[in-house]
């Protein structure tokens, strides 16, 4: 739900290398969502390596607004006018609602992360109507950061994801989030998503599960 490609600034990992590393590792995962920071890659096609890996290769993107990164699915045409993806100031209750409006949905990711996660903001100026989704499982997460996103999550009653927040092959899978029906295309990840019949999880130790 949550990996950066080569196409992110801050990552080295090419996604046939993801697919390769799955693969070898048996990494317990049926498939992957990139999430490129501030931008969304409308262009690259990865559908020969979903047929050669077996594994489904989504596309969405993780923006950077006023409450911290949040995750964008659903990316269409019209959604990517609708504000500018590499600003770094947005407002999540703008992003929230435009989101929304295109026929997506914005989930805020690794909110106990200092700066960049939205638990200090809720803190400091209160929740933002319209979040329903957080991400309470972050594979890239430090000390109690994923024990205080599950405690936001609970006291609001957002429903929580899980994510690797993968930047280096090796990480990938890390965190996932394990959904009730099958995920064939983005259209169906933002109904799931939507509809709440899905669990955060640790992939550690669970080889063979899905």
């Amino acid at each position: 739900m949550h990996n950066h490609s080569v196409m992110s600034d801050d990552s080295r990992a090419k996604v046939e290398n993801y697919c390769q590393w799955v693969h070898k590792r048996g990494v317990p995962i049926d498939g992957f969502v990139l999430s490129e920071h501030r931008k969304f890659d409308f262009e690259s096609d990865y559908r020969s390596l979903e047929d050669e890996y077996g594994l489904r290769i989504l596309k969405a993107a993780e923006v950077e607004t006023d409450y911290g990164h949040v995750l964008v699915y659903g990316v269409n045409e019209d959604m990517y006018a609708a504000f500018d993806f590499s600003a770094i100031r947005l407002s999540l209750a703008e992003v929230v609602n435009e989101v929304a409006r295109c026929g997506g949905i914005a989930v805020p990711c690794h909110p106990g992360r200092t700066r960049v996660g939205m638990l200090a903001h809720v803190r400091d100026r209160g929740p933002v109507e319209g979040v329903e989704v957080i991400e309470t499982l972050n594979g890239g997460s430090r000390g109690t950061e994923n024990d205080e996103a599950g405690g936001l999550a609970q006291e609001y009653g957002y429903r929580g994801i899980g994510g690797s927040d993968a930047h280096i092959v090796s990480h990938i899978g890390r965190c996932a989030t394990r959904f009730a029906d099958p995920i064939e295309t983005v259209e169906d990840l933002v109904e799931a998503l939507r509809g709440g019949d899905y669990q955060a999880i640790h992939t550690t130790g669970t080889e063979g599960e899905r």
